[in-house]
């Protein structure tokens, strides 16, 4: 990193980008979080508030308000920016606002000399990253989507429900976009490392009740449960931008389901898809490809088709 200091700026003030922020005070994760907003007395606002929480925390974290062209000398900038669906709409139907948010943001933050490491979660996640990645011309490591990482999470979650057990006993992913043709690896999933396929052959009576596809199917709608009873999501995602930024900051190498540049990977070329990856302190380290089944395949090639039609519905000049 470039300074002894670890410091992160949030682009987006609101639910998620203060989610965040809290999360990331609760952890003591790094020094300074500058927090940034198109409104600045609403990041001023943000700042001020959990400043106010310092006196109840084991380590202070300190946190202030700054505007797009402060990034410089910044280790991570977190972007959760971006236009909210209508009911009835899906993360796509955001794009055409989310393209002129990601160049407004993105352009004076490169602008400012930032050299570090982009995360975003502003959606659709998966093309809003592959813009960064284009706008910014950063190496493709140094850009991260929170991609499936909220979905996984989702996933562990449900399971846990079912088998009676803690969330991080599950290992497991929902892969492919962050949105509607997302699909669960099932081939992938173990529970304290046996598969999850081989413990309901085992058990067929015992979980006669567990239908794998609704549970891939509560995976994928559980944003939407979230967001038509309240409005946002933010906790979950806020959690999982401060868990990825951990790992950077702390160079940890956990394997996290993101939004990544593919080069080669799973047979796919220029193209930004949830997949697992190894995050550690340059970003993101390698890409892991699961061997996946023909079925799970199939899908995947799936959701990387309606991904690559939305990148070329774009104007990047």
């Amino acid at each position: 990193m470039k300074s002894k200091s670890r410091k992160v700026a949030i682009v987006g003030s609101g639910m998620v980008g203060s989610s965040c922020a809290y999360s990331m005070v609760n952890q003591a994760i790094c020094d300074e979080i500058m927090m940034v907003d198109r409104t600045y007395d609403r990041a001023m606002a943000q700042a001020l508030d959990l400043s106010h929480c310092m006196d109840f925390m084991g380590t202070r974290t300190k946190v202030y308000a700054g505007t797009a062209n402060d990034c410089a000398g910044m280790d991570i900038v977190i972007l959760t920016a971006g236009a909210n669906p209508k009911p009835g709409q899906t993360r796509l139907d955001v794009l055409d606002d989310a393209v002129t948010i990601t160049r407004n943001i993105v352009t004076p933050i490169v602008e400012s000399g930032f050299d570090g490491i982009f995360v975003i979660a502003a959606n659709p996640v998966d093309i809003v990253t592959y813009l960064v990645w284009q706008i910014s011309g950063f190496p493709r490591h140094r850009v991260i989507g929170t991609g499936t990482s909220i979905d996984s999470s989702r996933l562990k979650t449900l399971l846990s429900e079912v088998f009676s057990i803690d969330p991080r006993s599950v290992n497991g992913y929902a892969l492919g976009e962050h949105g509607e043709s997302q699909f669960v690896a099932w081939s992938h999933v173990t529970i304290g490392g046996k598969p999850i396929l081989h413990i309901l052959e085992q058990h067929r009576e015992r979980f006669k009740h567990l239908d794998l596809s609704d549970i891939a199917r509560k995976t994928k709608d559980a944003g939407w449960e979230i967001f038509t009873r309240k409005g946002s999501t933010h906790f979950g995602i806020g959690s999982a931008l401060a868990y990825i930024a951990r790992s950077i900051l702390n160079d940890e190498h956990k394997i996290i389901a993101v939004s990544a540049i593919l080069d080669g990977e799973y047979g796919q070329n220029g193209i930004c898809m949830g997949v697992p990856a190894i995050i550690a302190g340059d970003g993101i380290q390698e890409l892991l490809e699961l061997n996946l089944n023909e079925e799970e395949s199939a899908k995947f090639t799936s959701s990387c088709d309606i991904i690559r039609r939305g990148i070329e519905s774009l104007s990047l000049n």
